[in-house]
């Protein structure tokens, strides 16, 4: 079991600071985080900083400077600073390998975003990225989530961050990722077809294994690789039979379907599982698809926990539970990686 004690998410809705998700902020292909005036960074730090350390810093300040010091730093991230390792990679090219930018450089690996935020918090402790594609930011919670069993009653800083860079953003339209056509986030789930809108969002955790002050927990995680539809229905069965008892069900199932028709049999294939009275709810139409959205997910299912307040324009299927006591999140990226995270009420 890994606590969750406090959240903070920068994304392309109203998510940090005075939160209002019930509105959606709309945008069309590309879902740009919101920004904030970054308050705890010195102004000569935070223009050499790229926007995925800006927005990975920007939302984990609060958390590690309010109490003692997290007794480790663990993020997530499919790129990094993938825009400053191509802006400093070009550079080499037109100075001809002479004077160089060392902000680029500094900034332009995946780790600068876990080791800018330990910097800037004076963190000594355990610091570790995850770059796993689609499961980065899972692979980032399986770690917490040892370290949580083996010492409760540490903290650690948990994370997932990606930005959409112009370099990833073209290689993945061209390989199929992205709408051909203009693509409206509010009307994502109504195109049939192929690929989604590109996003990107920062979503930080204080985590521990500690129950004390906690509203919210990770009870369970499952990641797997496939493509194969019954292959994922067989193992979300074994999911479900072995972390819901017979007497409990899932109130809320969050779905990662991003409006990609080639991606739509794996999401009913898990809806189909679900009994009738499970609300259903979609994200991505709020975040864009990057590989880490589950980070965003997670957010919100802490956010809905603690509040229970549906946004009307996420809703795919009402249900019978007002109070949201078990969350089910279910993410796929590219039709291969999957991962189902199980949040629950303290």
């Amino acid at each position: 079991m890994l606590y969750i004690h406090r959240a903070i998410c920068i994304s392309p809705q109203q998510t940090f600071g005075e939160i209002n998700i019930q509105n959606l902020k709309e945008s069309v292909d590309k879902l740009h985080a919101i920004e904030p005036k970054y308050e705890g960074i010195p102004p000569s730090l935070l223009r050499r900083m790229g926007k995925a350390v800006r927005i990975g810093v920007g939302a984990a300040l609060p958390l590690v400077k309010e109490g003692p010091v997290p007794d480790g730093i663990i993020i997530g991230t499919a790129n990094g600073g993938m825009e400053d390792c191509i802006k400093f990679l070009n550079q080499i090219i037109d100075y001809e390998e002479g004077l160089l930018t060392p902000g680029n450089f500094v900034q332009s690996t995946a780790n600068a975003i876990a080791s800018q935020i330990a910097l800037m918090s004076a963190n000594k402790n355990y610091n570790i990225t995850h770059v796993h594609r689609g499961l980065a930011f899972e692979n980032a919670v399986i770690d917490a989530t040892m370290f949580a069993r083996e010492n409760p009653n540490n903290k650690y800083l948990l994370g997932g961050v990606d930005e959409i860079s112009a370099y990833n953003y073209n290689i993945d339209f061209l390989d199929g990722a992205y709408k051909k056509q203009s693509q409206p986030s509010a009307t994502l789930y109504q195109s049939d077809s192929p690929g989604s809108i590109a996003g990107e969002a920062s979503a930080m955790f204080l985590v521990s294994g500690k129950k004390e002050k906690a509203a919210t927990a990770i009870s369970a995680i499952h990641i797997t690789q496939t493509d194969n539809v019954t292959e994922l229905k067989d193992q979300f069965k074994n999911f479900l039979e072995k972390n819901i008892n017979a007497d409990q069900q899932i109130d809320l199932f969050i779905s990662g379907e991003n409006g990609d028709n080639r991606l739509l049999k794996y999401y009913d294939a898990s809806e189909q599982i679900l009994p009738d009275k499970t609300t259903v709810i979609r994200f991505k139409h709020m975040s864009g698809e990057f590989p880490t959205a589950s980070a965003f997910a997670l957010w919100l299912a802490f956010n809905l926990i603690n509040k229970n307040e549906v946004p009307p324009h996420a809703v795919k299927k009402p249900g019978a539970s007002k109070a949201f006591k078990k969350i089910l999140i279910y993410n796929n990226y590219k039709g291969l990686q999957h991962s189902f995270i199980l949040v629950t009420g303290t």
